[in-house]
C-alpha cells in the first residue's frame, strides 16, 4: 500500500476513532455533569496533574523512541514493557505516600485516599503500552478504535449507575480505572506482540536517549498545562475549579481531538519521509492548511454560541463557566499546529532541540504567570492567548529550518483561514443577538441556526476564494 494511501486510511479510522470516541464521552460527561455537582469535577482537576505525570514517567518517552525506530526488534520492545512495568510499580508506590501530603495542599482530605486508587491506572497502562505502539507503528488504527470505543462506553455506563447511586467523586474514579483496565485486556486480545523473557542494556540505553529528553519537555508541558489547575485548586473553591476544568475540557475538544487524532498518523508517517524535506515540507504545509481551516471555524462558532449550549448541555448550574469557555476557545485555535511543529524536531531526532524549546517556553510562561496571579482567575486566562502565539511562534520557527518553511510562510499560509473565520463569527454573532434579543429563540435553535449560518457563509466564502484546504479536501474526495 502507497504511503498514500496508507495514510488516508488511517486519518479515515483515527478520525472515525476520535469522533467516535469523543460522541461517546461528551454523552457520558454531559449525563455525569447533570448529575453531579461542579465541586465534584473540581476534586478530579486538583489531581490531573499528578495522575498526568505518573503515566508520563511510567513510559519514560520509550514508546516514541519505538516508533520511529525503523528497525525496533523483539528485544527493544521487551526491554520498553519489563521497563514501563517496573516504572509502574515504583511511580504507584510514590504517589500512594505522597497522597495525603496532596490532599493537605489543597485542604481537602477525601483527595488522598481518591488519588491512592486513581493511580492504579500507572500499573493497567503499563501493560498495554508497547502492544499500542507496536500497532501505531504498523498504522493499524482500525485496531485501536475498536478497542477504545467499547472500554469508553462500558466505564462510562458504571459511572452514571454509580453518580445515580450517590457516589460523587468516586464515579469518576471507578469509570477512568474501569476503562484503562478493559483496554489493557482488548490490547491483550487484539495485538499479536507478546514479551519474552529477555532484557538488553543496549536497547534500553539506545531508547532511553531519546525517551528521557522527550520526558523532560513532556514533563515541562504537563506541570505548565496544569499550573492553572494548580493556582486556582490551591486559591479559590473546588467549585470555582469545577468551572474551569469543564470550560477547558469543552474548549479542547476541537483542537485535541484534531491534535491527538492528526498527531498519531503524522508522527509514523513524517518518520517514513524524515529524510526528504521536500516532501515532508509538502505533506506538513497540506495538513497544517486542513487542521487550521477546520480548527479556527469550530472554535469561533463555540465562542458564539457559549451560553445557549452550555445552558442546553450542561443545565444553568454550569453558566459561570461561560466567560472561562470563550477566551479558552480562543486561546485554543493554534493548539494542533504546536504539535505538529515539535514532531517534525522528533522524527529529526533532535529531542534534545525539542527539551530546550519547551524549558525556554515553560521558563518564560511560569514567571509570567506568577507575576499574572495577583489579576485573578480572567488574568490567568487571558494570558493563555499570548502563551499560545508565543509558544507556536517559537515551535515554528526551529522546525521550520529543517525543512525551509519559515514562521512568516506559515503565516501567510494560515492567515487566510483564521481572517475568514472571525469575519464569519461576527456576522454570526450579529445574527444570534438579533435571535436573542428580538425572536426569543431557545437555546437549541439558537446553537442550531447559528451552526448553519456560520458553516454555509464559511464553506461558501471559501470556496469562492479557492482556499488552498478546500482544494486538497475537495481532491481527496475525487481521487478516493
Amino acid at each position: 500500500m502507497s504511503l498514500r494511501k496508507k495514510t488516508i486510511s488511517a486519518l479515515a479510522w483515527t478520525y472515525g476513532q476520535q469522533i467516535g470516541v469523543q460522541l461517546i464521552s461528551f454523552a457520558i460527561t454531559i449525563t455525569l455533569a447533570r448529575i453531579l455537582v461542579p465541586e465534584e469535577f473540581g476534586l478530579i482537576a486538583m489531581i490531573t496533574v499528578f495522575i498526568s505525570i505518573g503515566s508520563l514517567l511510567v513510559d519514560s518517552g520509550l514508546s516514541s523512541s519505538l516508533i520511529r525506530t525503523t528497525e525496533s526488534n523483539q528485544k527493544d520492545y521487551s526491554t520498553v514493557f519489563y521497563f514501563n512495568l517496573a516504572g509502574s510499580i515504583a511511580i504507584y508506590g510514590v504517589i500512594y505516600f505522597a497522597a495525603p501530603y496532596i490532599a493537605k495542599f489543597y485542604n481537602h482530605e477525601v483527595l488522598s485516599p481518591v488519588i491512592r486508587v486513581y493511580s492504579i491506572t500507572f500499573i493497567f497502562n503499563a501493560f498495554y503500552v508497547v502492544q499500542n505502539a507496536h500497532l501505531v507503528k504498523q498504522m493499524n488504527f482500525k485496531a485501536q478504535a475498536l478497542i477504545q470505543v467499547p472500554a469508553i462506553i462500558a466505564a462510562g455506563i458504571l459511572a452514571i449507575f454509580m453518580a445515580r447511586l450517590g457516589y460523587g467523586v468516586w464515579s469518576l474514579v471507578w469509570m477512568n480505572i474501569v476503562q484503562s483496565l478493559i483496554i489493557t485486556i482488548f490490547h491483550w486480545v487484539c495485538s499479536d506482540w507478546r514479551p519474552t523473557l529477555e532484557f538488553s542494556k543496549e536497547s534500553f540505553h539506545t531508547h532511553f536517549h531519546f525517551g528521557y529528553k522527550m520526558t523532560l519537555s513532556g514533563l515541562l508541558e504537563i506541570v505548565y498545562k496544569n499550573i492553572y489547575v494548580l493556582i486556582i485548586g490551591k486559591n479559590y473553591s473546588a467549585e470555582k475549579l469545577g468551572y474551569y476544568s469543564r470550560a477547558e475540557s469543552l474548549s479542547q475538544l476541537p483542537s485535541e481531538n484534531i491534535t491527538i487524532a492528526m498527531s498519531k498518523v503524522t508522527y509514523p508517517m513524517f518518520a517514513s519521509i524524515s529524510n526528504d524535506n521536500v516532501k515532508l515540507k509538502e505533506v506538513y504545509k497540506k495538513l497544517m492548511q486542513q487542521v487550521i481551516f477546520w480548527n479556527v471555524a469550530i472554535l469561533v462558532l463555540l465562542y458564539i454560541v457559549a451560553e445557549p449550549l452550555i445552558r442546553f448541555v450542561l443545565t444553568d448550574k454550569w453558566l459561570p463557566a461561560v466567560p472561562f469557555f470563550k477566551i479558552l476557545c480562543i486561546a485554543n485555535i493554534l493548539y494542533p499546529l504546536h504539535s505538529y511543529n515539535l514532531n517534525i524536531l522528533k522524527v529529526k531526532g533532535r529531542s534534545d532541540l525539542v527539551l530546550r524549546i519547551e524549558s525556554i517556553k515553560k521558563t518564560l510562561n511560569v514567571i509570567a504567570i506568577l507575576l499574572i496571579v495577583p489579576l485573578g482567575i480572567y488574568g490567568l486566562l487571558y494570558f493563555q492567548i499570548v502563551s499560545s502565539v508565543l509558544s507556536y511562534y517559537l515551535n515554528s520557527f526551529y522546525s521550520g529550518k529543517f525543512i525551509n518553511y519559515d514562521v512568516k510562510e506559515q503565516l501567510s499560509d494560515i492567515s487566510p483561514s483564521i481572517g475568514l473565520a472571525f469575519l464569519v463569527g461576527f456576522i454570526s454573532y450579529c445574527l444570534d443577538t438579533f435571535l436573542y434579543n428580538s425572536l426569543s429563540v431557545p437555546d437549541l435553535g439558537r446553537v442550531v441556526t447559528d451552526s448553519v449560518f456560520f458553516f454555509v457563509l464559511y464553506l461558501a466564502l471559501s470556496y469562492a476564494m479557492q482556499f488552498n484546504a478546500i482544494n486538497d479536501l475537495k481532491q481527496l474526495i475525487l481521487k478516493k
